[in-house]
């Protein structure tokens, strides 16, 4: 089984333009918006830049492939953000299949509340999360996935047990997750030993099953760990340790779940080859 090792790129130019630009990268997996993250605006595509896309994905071998959701949805609010979230979600699910995308990862939120439960269950706008879930996947193709992304600050998904009350509650299987390691380690979880690593799989897989895990954000952190801050760095440069990368690369649980970067890049220009080279070296081969 080879690695799949890829970044978030841009879409700018069109769609088919991230494609060639993780092969360029030497990548061979995507993560891509489909409009921009900082607007309501929802992605329009021809059916010509939809066979544009699905032929150049083919040809260049590019797969899988995510959407990243807009960053201004909410899933907990009860209000109009909570509306736009489901509508621009079911927009975004619904265009996925047709570009032979996954689905989208999702930052689901803030309950916005004061009460310093870490339990998602104690919060008086869970029930809305639950709802306006429910209603996202019931609107939605059965094959994209719903993607949830782990917090590394304190909001939904601080910790993984957030992400599994969510799970067991909704009980619809294409919740899928996202972990992000400067996240994790934001939150405070240290994978650097053997150890620490195999006790968070475990954990997980108990808590969430490994089989739901759908793609790690591999990101090095500008902070320390557990101060709940999200900044990226490139591999290698930041706090989170190289060890912590290496552990998800070859340990046999996580080895063959899609690597995606979100680094700012050695010049500052985004995801780039270099911090997918790093992350490359590290693989081990089997003898």
């Amino acid at each position: 089984m080879h690695h799949n090792i890829g970044a978030h790129l841009s879409i700018s130019g069109g769609f088919h333009k991230a494609l060639e630009s993780i092969k360029k990268k030497e990548g061979n997996c995507l993560q891509i918006f489909s409009s921009s993250p900082r607007t309501w605006q929802v992605a329009t595509l021809s059916k010509e830049d939809i066979s544009i896309f699905i032929q150049r994905k083919h040809s260049l071998q590019i797969d899988p492939i995510f959407f990243h959701a807009m960053y201004l949805i909410n899933l907990a609010d009860p209000g109009q953000t909570g509306e736009k979230s489901i509508n621009a979600l079911v927009h975004e699910l619904s265009l996925a299949p047709q570009l032979e995308i996954m689905g989208s990862i999702v930052h689901t939120g803030s309950f916005k509340s004061k009460d310093k439960s870490l339990s998602c269950r104690d919060k008086a706008n869970y029930p809305v999360l639950l709802k306006n879930i429910k209603i996202v996947l019931d609107n939605s193709p059965k094959e994209s996935l719903l993607i949830l992304e782990n917090a590394g600050n304190r909001k939904i998904g601080q910790i993984i047990d957030q992400l599994a009350e969510i799970i067991e509650d909704v009980g619809n299987d294409r919740i899928r997750i996202c972990l992000d390691t400067c996240h994790l380690h934001a939150a405070g979880y240290d994978l650097s030993t053997n150890e620490s690593f195999e006790q968070f799989i475990d954990e997980f897989d108990q808590k969430i099953g490994i089989h739901k895990l759908a793609v790690v954000h591999m990101n090095d952190s500008r902070d320390l760990r557990g101060d709940l801050r999200d900044r990226h760095e490139n591999i290698g440069e930041g706090h989170v340790g190289i060890e912590v990368f290496d552990h998800f690369i070859n340990n046999s649980r996580t080895k063959n779940i899609p690597f995606i970067i979100e680094t700012p890049g050695f010049d500052n220009k985004g995801p780039d080859k270099k911090n997918i080279d790093i992350l490359k070296k590290l693989i081990q081969e089997e003898v």
